[in-house]
């Protein structure tokens, strides 16, 4: 995906800059490829892990500066983003005039108390099941949409207001800022499986099959009985021709939600395939016209 050599992998390991892992989570791939612009940009591997080290030093809640900020490089210096200002991560220097009171509260962080963290968050779940309820209540979209915008102001991590949001943009075809709400959402919770699963609909409606399938995989290992994912894995597969791992996820699907009317209609497409095999040994191209996918 991201065209990374097993030796340069192997090389970064070797500098510490990433763990040894067998298999990789989305966000990890976002380290990948942050270090990958890094390489494009010929910073060598020494100061990168330098900056990381004084960037765990100077901000003590970010454990893994390549995944939780924005790094990147101007030419060969290395800079990071932090509330929308630019630092130097060894010096700690911000890269505007700005005094060290200034530089003291943007890496400090200063926030809440702890009881006012806690009221905020019970508000925030407040207008989120208010959200919720005026969605089963058929209420305009325009009262559930401010419902969750107030949820997510007043808790930043609430993923489930922020992939509520997003759906909502979605049904009305706002895929720009459907597209913008999951995004948030993952990165408050990078494996909240829902998020991926939806943002996952969102590129196979575009057309754009392999976020599609990156998305609904990520779904399928954070949750592997989420049935709708596995479902709509079958279908991409089927579609690109990959019949393997399409009657993998159609077996996996039926175990799950055999009784269904959508386990009907994997019933019969994995029937139509093992069939296609058995008469010819070719996969007959599926036409996904007449069956819907499903976007829950």
């Amino acid at each position: 995906m991201l065209s990374i050599t097993e030796r340069q992998l192997r090389g970064w390991e070797q500098h510490d800059l990433i763990r040894h892992l067998d298999e990789f989570a989305f966000s990890d791939l976002i380290a990948l490829r942050t270090l990958t612009k890094l390489r494009e940009d010929r910073v060598p591997p020494a100061k990168i892990k330098l900056a990381l080290t004084a960037l765990r030093k100077k901000i003590r809640h970010v454990t893994d500066p390549l995944k939780e900020l924005k790094v990147v490089s101007d030419g060969k210096r290395i800079r990071v983003e932090i509330s929308g200002q630019h630092m130097e991560p060894v010096s700690g220097q911000l890269l505007f005039n700005f005094d060290q009171t200034e530089l003291k509260r943007l890496l400090s962080f200063p926030g809440k108390s702890k009881n006012d963290q806690r009221i905020e968050k019970e508000n925030s779940e407040r207008w989120f099941q208010k959200g919720l309820e005026l969605e089963q209540i058929g209420a305009p979209i325009g009262q559930a949409i401010e419902a969750y915008e107030k949820a997510a102001k007043l808790d930043p991590g609430s993923a489930g207001a922020l992939v509520n949001l997003g759906t909502i943009h979605f049904s009305i075809r706002e895929f720009g800022k459907a597209e913008s709400y999951y995004r948030a959402a993952l990165a408050a919770d990078p494996d909240y499986a829902l998020a991926h699963f939806n943002i996952a609909n969102l590129y196979d409606e575009r057309g754009d099959y392999e976020n599609a399938t990156l998305h609904y995989r990520t779904a399928v290992q954070l949750n592997p009985q989420y049935a709708d994912a596995h479902y709509n894995l079958a279908l991409l597969y089927q579609g690109n021709g990959q019949i393997m791992e399409a009657v993998r996820h159609w077996k996996i699907y039926l175990k799950l939600d055999p009784s269904s009317a959508w386990g009907a209609i994997a019933k019969r497409e994995l029937a139509k395939l093992r069939m296609s095999t058995v008469l010819d040994g070719r996969p007959t191209e599926i036409s996904n016209s007449n069956f819907t996918r499903p976007h829950r």
